[in-house]
C-alpha cells in the first residue's frame, strides 16, 4: 500500500483563511500565550518517528532522537512513550531525558567530543546503553571511571570515514580534518587494545558524517566502510553488537512539496544495502527530520519601515529567538498568519536586537503586512529554541505543543526575575 505524502502541520483550512497548527488557529495561540511563541505539532513528531520505525521494521533497530535539536521535556516524553531512544551530547541533556522519561535511560547513547569525568560518571550510574567515544584519551578516561564505579562501560568508537557530504561547512563532520571521531584506519587496533581491558565492552561502531544531508548516497558510503570494519573486528574476535549510523538526514526548508516517507525509505534502503550481512542492532539518530517541520516561530510585526529603496518588516522575534539565519544564512519560509490582499514586495524581515546580523530574511518577497499582524517562520522546530539566548537581556519565548485540537503550554515565557536569579551584586 502506497502511503500518502505527508503535509506540513501549518496549513490554512480555507483559501485566504488564517494559519492553523493542526486544529488550532495560530491567532488564538498568540492571543493566549503572547509572542514570540514557538508552536509544535505533536502529531507530526509522532508521525515522523513512526516513519523510521516502519522503514526499519525488518531489522533490530533503535531510533535515538538527537536531543540537541529540541530538548523540550514534553517532546522528549512524547518520543519516549513511543519507543524512541535518545542521542545526547552533554550531562545536561542526560538530566533532561531522566527528568522526562527515567525509564528510557537504557536507550540513551552519549556522543560528543569533550565528555567530562562527571558526565561519564552520570552516564554510568544511569545505566545508559553506550558511550560513543571520540578519542583514545576519552576511552582511557571511560575505562578509569568504570573501574572506580566497579562496572563495565559499553562503548562504540565514533570512526571518521572520510566521506564528503554536501552540506553547510559548519555542520559537516565526516572528513579527516574535522574535530569529530577517530580515523577509521586506526580503529581496528584501538578495539583490539580495548578488548584486554576488563572495564570496557566493545558494544558497537558509531559514525556521523554531518547534518542537513539531502542525499542517501553519503550515508550508504559511510556505512559500507563501517560494515567492513565490523567484519574485520569479528575476525579479530571483537564481536560488536551494533552499528550506530548517526543522524543528519535533511529536510526541505524552502516550502516545496516534501515527500518525507519517500526520503526515509530511500535512506533505509541505502543503509540496509550497505550493512550487508551484518545481523546486529542498527541505531540511528535523527533530530532535525523529526521535529524541524513540526515547529514554527510565531511573531508579531512591530513596524514596517521604509528607508530609501529598502523596506524593513520589524518583528518582536529576533536573532536571540532563532539564530539560524544569522549563523548559517539558513532559509525559513515566512508567511502571514492572516494574509492581506495586495501585491507581494521585496522586504527584509528583521528583529529589534542591536546587530546588523539580526535578520530572518533579506530581499524576500512577502505579501503585504502591517504593524500588529502575525507572521510565522516555518520549519523552526529544530535548532530554534534549543539555540536561543538572552542577548540584549531579552526574555526567551514560550513554547506550546498542539495535539489534534488541543494546545498546552510546555514552557512558560521567561520573566526578568528568571533572568536575574543567578546573578549577584
Amino acid at each position: 500500500m502506497t502511503e500518502k505524502k505527508t503535509s506540513r502541520p501549518f496549513e490554512r483550512p480555507q483559501a485566504g483563511g488564517a494559519l492553523y497548527c493542526g486544529g488550532v488557529p495560530l491567532e488564538t495561540l498568540a492571543r493566549r500565550f503572547g509572542t514570540p511563541l514557538y508552536v509544535y505539532s505533536a502529531d507530526q513528531i509522532a508521525e515522523r518517528l513512526a516513519m523510521f520505525q516502519r522503514a526499519f521494521k525488518g531489522r533490530d533497530h533503535l531510533i535515538c532522537y538527537a536531543v540537541k535539536a529540541n530538548s523540550a521535556l514534553a517532546i522528549l516524553r512524547l518520543l519516549a512513550r513511543r519507543g524512541a531512544g535518545f542521542d545526547i551530547v552533554s550531562g545536561g541533556e542526560l538530566e533532561r531525558v531522566l527528568a522526562a522519561a527515567p525509564e528510557a535511560a537504557e536507550r540513551v547513547v552519549f556522543s560528543g567530543v569533550g565528555k567530562t569525568a562527571a558526565e561519564i560518571d552520570a552516564g554510568l550510574k544511569a545505566g545508559i546503553l553506550a558511550f560513543n567515544v571520540e578519542s583514545e584519551a576519552e576511552l582511557e578516561l571511560l575505562a578509569e571511571r568504570a573501574r572506580r564505579l566497579k562496572g563495565r562501560a559499553r562503548f562504540a568508537l565514533r570512526v571518521n570515514p572520510d566521506v564528503f557530504a554536501e552540506t553547510h561547512p559548519y555542520i559537516s563532520t565526516g572528513l579527516r580534518e574535522h574535530k569529530f571521531g577517530i580515523d577509521i584506519r586506526k580503529a581496528r587496533a584501538i578495539y583490539k587494545g580495548a578488548a584486554k581491558n576488563r572495564w570496557l565492552e566493545a558494544y558497537g561502531i558509531s559514525v556521523h558524517i554531518g547534518s542537513q544531508i539531502r542525499s542517501a548516497e553519503p550515508f550508504g558510503a559511510a556505512i559500507e566502510r563501517v560494515s567492513k570494519l565490523a567484519r574485520q573486528l569479528w575476525s579479530d574476535g571483537v564481536a560488536v553488537k551494533a552499528i550506530d549510523a548517526g543522524g543528519g538526514l535533511g529536510i526541505d526548508y524552502h516550502g516545496g512539496e516534501f515527500d518525507a516517507t519517500a526520503k526515509v525509505a530511500e535512506y533505509a534502503e541505502a543503509l540496509n544495502l550497505a550493512l550487508g550481512d551484518f545481523e546486529g542492532r542498527l541505531l540511528i539518530e535523527p533530530g532535525r527530520f523529526l521535529v524541524a517541520q513540526a515547529g514554527a516561530l510565531v511573531t508579531r510585526v512591530l513596524d514596517v519601515k521604509r528607508s530609501g529603496k529598502k523596506t524593513f518588516v520589524i518583528t518582536d522575534a529576533a536573532m536571540n529567538d532563532l539564530i539560524r539565519p544569522a549563523l548559517y544564512q539558513a532559509h525559513h519560509e515566512i508567511v502571514p498568519v492572516r494574509p492581506r490582499r495586495g501585491k507581494a514586495r521585496l522586504v527584509d524581515v528583521v528583529g529589534p536586537v542591536c546587530e546588523s546580523g539580526d535578520f530572518f530574511a533579506r530581499d524576500r518577497k512577502l505579501p503585504p503586512v502591517e504593524p500588529g499582524d502575525l507572521v510565522a517562520l516555518l520549519d523552526a522546530g529544530a535548532y530554534g529554541m534549543a539555540q536561543s539566548s538572552n542577548y540584549n537581556s531579552r526574555l526567551r519565548a514560550a513554547e506550546v505543543l498542539v495535539e489534534g485540537k488541543k494546545a498546552r503550554l510546555i514552557r512558560r515565557r521567561e520573566t526578568m526575575a528568571d533572568l536575574l536569579a543567578t546573578e549577584m551584586l
